[in-house]
């Protein structure tokens, strides 16, 4: 059934409105499909088998011409907490020479997925808190919805990193330079409202009301004809054009180079150990 497939399509063998694994699930609702991340425990941190099962996710629902908008999301208190760094997996779709010879890896796909290969509205549902690659994903979508209780933080300096998954490409046009580098650079704790007054999200929802209103407006899109809502993401996108394959790689560069130092090393392990840590510059 699934030999016509790539690798990373056949991830998803789920059965209609049933859960794909233990990391993600799926919904459908009339001409919506609901990704769901779905690590609550761990606050939806990216596994390698949930990173690469939302970019497949993602990848299925642009070709299938029953799906007219697509929703991620997180389940229970998080949006998604980034990397997991108490351990990834070892999960890969790709066999041990296709391993070897990918240097752009899920976090790289995310905003070329989300932005260039699916042509149909995706909307991010930010239900909690959404850090590092985890917000890298909310920003790669075309439109953002927060909970009132939803916090957004770049989380790269506290591990000693730089930006990838995009961000430092969506995140200036979404709120300008200046904004995007103090955010980036301070760290701090950014709010709903505040991120709804930087134009990071389009709205905030009261957290009780989030779940029904989050569908309700994904319902509201689809009704628009579908050809006509793809045509408009095509020459959206085009008009905001760069060379993204080149930028994500550019940044994952960066973020090798970032984890390569000492002081990322020293960072990392003051995040695990929740200590202070004094950077040396090396």
């Amino acid at each position: 059934m699934y030999g016509s497939l790539s690798p990373l399509t056949r991830l998803l063998t789920y059965k209609e409105d049933l859960p794909v694994s233990e990391v993600l699930s799926i919904k459908n609702d009339g001409h919506v499909r609901t990704i769901m991340l779905n690590r609550p425990e761990k606050m939806n941190a990216l596994s390698n088998e949930l990173a690469w099962g939302i970019v497949a996710a993602v990848e299925e629902a642009a070709k299938d011409d029953s799906v007219w908008v697509v929703a991620i999301t997180g389940s229970g208190n998080a949006f998604c907490s980034g990397l997991d760094l108490s351990g990834r997996g070892d999960y890969t779709p790709f066999s041990p020479q296709d391993t070897y010879l990918d240097d752009i890896s899920w976090v790289g796909r995310f905003p070329l997925v989300l932005r260039h290969i699916c042509d149909k509205p995706v909307v991010a549902g930010v239900n909690g808190v959404a850090v590092g690659a985890g917000l890298s994903l909310a920003l790669s979508a075309d439109i953002r919805m927060a909970a009132q209780s939803a916090r957004f933080i770049a989380g790269y300096p506290r591990i000693g990193a730089s930006p990838d998954g995009g961000m430092t490409w969506t995140l200036p046009q979404l709120i300008g330079y200046e904004q995007a580098m103090r955010f980036l650079l301070e760290n701090r704790t950014v709010s709903a409202d505040e991120a709804l007054s930087l134009g990071m999200v389009g709205e905030v929802v009261p957290d009780e009301q989030f779940a029904h209103r989050l569908s309700e407006y994904c319902a509201f899109l689809a009704e628009r004809p579908p050809i006509t809502a793809r045509l408009t993401k095509r020459g959206v996108t085009k008009a905001c054009a760069i060379d993204l394959e080149a930028q994500v790689r550019f940044e994952l560069a960066n973020i090798k180079r970032a984890f390569d130092s000492q002081d990322s090393k020293r960072a990392i392990k003051a995040f695990l150990e929740k200590c202070q840590v004094k950077f040396e510059g090396n």
